[in-house]
């Protein structure tokens, strides 16, 4: 299973922008969180971060194959990227939006999320430890994605065994 883990501009300066709301951690504390929790649940994550719209949409259309899903902090574009939601729509992976801080308690513009018209999912004001439960919950529906294909699969051989079986008779 793999994973991208995609975060927008200034996740970079974590630990060294706005502690009083970000905290003290950095953006590469935060990377080396999530990679643990993924060797734990035996999934690749790809981490990539940019401070450009177009490099993050081109990131999206990258999943398009090889990518089960994405968490997704798309920082200050949260709120403006009509392109990122786009690329989201496009390549129609399962995708979660994270947010260390609660957006919808901090200033009036901050309120609309433009991915989580695509998101089936949004975690906010949880910290470091959303991107974890986003990882969780993915995996989860992944997996539990990956046991229902499998069954069809062998229901469909069983069929197919029983129709052979039938022209043999």
């Amino acid at each position: 299973m793999r994973i991208l883990v995609l975060n927008g501009p200034n996740m970079n300066l974590l630990g060294i922008r706005e502690k009083d709301i970000y905290g003290e951690s950095s953006y590469r504390e935060l990377c080396r969180m999530i990679e643990r929790k993924a060797d734990e649940l035996n999934v690749y994550v790809d981490m990539y971060q940019s401070n450009h719209e177009g490099d993050l949409v081109d990131k999206i259309q990258e999943t398009y194959k090889g990518t089960d899903g994405i968490i997704i902090n798309p920082a200050a574009y949260t709120h403006t990227s009509i392109a990122i939601l786009d690329a989201l729509k496009t390549v129609k992976k399962p995708t979660v939006e994270v947010h260390i801080t609660d957006i919808s308690e901090r200033e009036d513009f901050r309120k609309l999320s433009y991915v989580s018209m695509y998101a089936e999912k949004t975690i906010m004001g949880k910290g470091f430890d959303g991107y974890i439960e986003a990882l969780e919950y993915l995996v989860e529906k992944l997996s539990a994605q990956e046991a229902e294909e499998a069954k069809k699969r062998e229901e469909e051989r069983e069929k197919e065994r029983a129709a052979r079986e039938g022209e043999q008779a």
